[in-house]
């Protein structure tokens, strides 16, 4: 067994290598691909005291390359967006060490649901269409949010350096390039980034902005699993947990078969010790809660990253900054200009989006292996859906599409989701009982007579 995983490992980093080698500014662009979900959450929770930024840049960016060297594929390392949310907003600042602990409730939940096989058995129990939707809402989430946030609060002509004007420049770039997959988008609009928060930073009065070298010590973090009152960690943890499971362990699985189908894509049991493990490891020191998500695979994918040497790249970044940098970056991130980012979302939100084209014509449950012919078995088929077909599935991602939207919720977009599969099951029985009860009463009638 232990050659066997040897031998995967040896053939995932030598396509990684390959891949590299091929399209080197392709995989460096696509691994800056996330950066606009990843900073503004990141931003905010070390700006507040929440979290250690060099701890998080540090072992984030371990979390980036064991991804790339295990699993092969561009999978990103996320802020988990529900206990951010919920700590930004909260009335009363939590602490740091609350904030750790709800990363630590989630990752003990879900190390849990992998070792037990309920993550596997959720994968066999909802439908394609549920998953699909899920995967619908997160990308018109991300571009609802960019929007609202990001983009709308922005101005025509002032400040100088973010305004509307840069952003319609990169939705141009972006709309002129979308035939050119590597194009090496996010790494020039991040580069760019950089230099006008850099000169918005030299051209204020605080000098003291600036980054200066700051050698990264570990520092332990007293986690608070249950606080005083209302145990806030552990709520926080249960409004992160459905949003972890669905769109960040099962969604991912099934976008890394639709986008990189010629990598073997990782099995929901994999992602989810792998969201365990970074969970229970590195908020010890105060690192950001993180999980994995469709939005940020789609998002590295779209700008150009088809292997993990992608997220390698990413990580090596990270772990250098965080180990020379660290905290004093903060105020120049902060100047990085809203208008680039929220174009880099709004791009992450239509590539994950796009996946949903695929539920009535290429979607995993629609193939099947045909019968062995002479010992052989023959080509994969696409199961032909009839016009009530397409439109039942249709309607069933588009709740849950409208569920998730409604409510800013993965898990009431899931229920409603998972509520309209059903009715249309009850349905075909309430049809099939009807029709047998009618033959049978037609097949009475003659000896009643």
């Amino acid at each position: 067994m232990a050659t066997a995983w040897l031998a995967r490992l040896r053939r995932r980093n030598a396509h990684n290598l390959s891949t590299f080698r091929d399209a080197p500014l392709a995989e460096i662009s696509g691994s800056l691909g996330d950066l606009g979900t990843l900073l503004p959450l990141m931003i905010a929770l070390a700006a507040k005291g929440y979290i250690d930024l060099g701890s998080t840049l540090v072992f984030s960016g371990v979390f980036n390359v064991l991804t790339g060297l295990v699993f092969g594929i561009p999978l990103p390392v996320q802020p988990m967006k529900a206990i951010a949310a919920a700590a930004i907003s909260a009335r009363e600042d939590p602490s740091m060490g609350v904030v750790v602990a709800a990363g630590q409730w989630v990752g003990a939940a879900v190390f849990l649901m992998s070792i037990t096989g309920l993550l596997r058995a959720a994968v066999a129990f909802v439908p394609i269409p549920v998953v699909k939707g899920i995967q619908l809402g997160a990308g018109l989430s991300l571009i609802i949010g960019a929007g609202s946030s990001l983009l709308q609060p922005l101005h025509w002509l002032h400040p100088a350096l973010d305004n509307r004007l840069w952003a319609l420049a990169a939705f141009l770039v972006l709309i002129f390039t979308q035939d050119k997959p590597r194009f090496p988008y996010a790494l020039g609009f991040f580069l760019l980034a950089l230099v006008l928060a850099l000169v918005q930073v030299l051209a204020s009065d605080d000098q003291s902005s600036l980054p200066w070298f700051q050698v990264w010590r570990p520092r332990f973090v007293l986690p608070s699993w249950i606080g005083a009152g209302d145990a806030p960690a552990l709520w926080m943890a249960v409004g992160q947990l459905p949003l972890t499971t669905l769109n960040s362990i099962i969604a991912v699985s099934a976008l890394a078969s639709d986008l990189l189908p010629d990598i073997p894509s990782p099995s929901v049991t994999s992602i989810g010790f792998s969201v365990a493990l970074m969970n229970l490891s590195g908020t010890w020191f105060g690192a950001m809660p993180v999980c994995h998500g469709a939005g940020g695979l789609a998002a590295q994918y779209r700008f150009g990253a088809r292997s993990g040497a992608s997220v390698i790249i990413l990580g090596l970044f990270k772990v250098a900054l965080g180990l020379l940098f660290g905290q004093t970056l903060v105020n120049l991130l902060t100047e990085i200009p809203h208008g680039l980012l929220g174009v880099m979302v709004v791009a992450a939100g239509l590539e994950l989006a796009k996946v949903g084209h695929t539920l009535n014509q290429g979607a995993p449950d629609l193939w099947h292996e045909s019968a062995r012919q002479g010992g052989l078995v023959s080509p994969r088929l696409h199961r032909q859906l009839s016009d009530e077909e397409r439109l039942e599935r249709w309607t069933i991602m588009l709740v849950t599409t409208a569920g998730i939207l409604a409510f800013k919720n993965d898990a009431v977009g899931f229920l409603a989701g998972m509520l309209c599969h059903f009715s249309y099951r009850l349905s075909e029985r309430f049809m099939g009982w009807k029709n047998s009860h009618s033959i049978i009463s037609s097949e009475r009638a003659p000896l009643l007579r």
